[in-house]
């Protein structure tokens, strides 16, 4: 049985439960990106973790950087900035 990780939601709503090494994957690229555009749209972020991943990744790209964008926005490692539009992302700074 392959390791599983239940995610988060900034709004609280329910998580999904989703294979480790996905999320470790997605969770890596999106972090990598976000680090190193300092601001990122999330449709620059998609493009861009669709273009590192494609014929790497088994499942939607989309969905898993939906899913896992959420994630590490409830455990406060990136953050939405207010008021953008379009939704642009960065890291939470401490």
């Amino acid at each position: 049985m392959k390791d599983r990780i239940m995610t988060l939601h900034p709004q609280g709503k329910s998580g999904v439960n989703i294979d480790r090494d996905k999320y470790d994957a997605m969770c890596k690229a999106i972090l990598d990106f976000v680090q190193n555009h300092g601001e990122i749209t999330f449709k620059e972020l998609t493009e861009d973790v669709r273009c590192k991943l494609e014929g790497k990744f088994d499942g939607s790209i989309n969905w898993y950087v939906t899913t896992v964008k959420l994630d590490l926005e409830a455990r406060g490692t990136i953050e939405r900035i207010p008021e953008s539009k379009p939704q642009r992302l960065r890291m939470v700074t401490t």
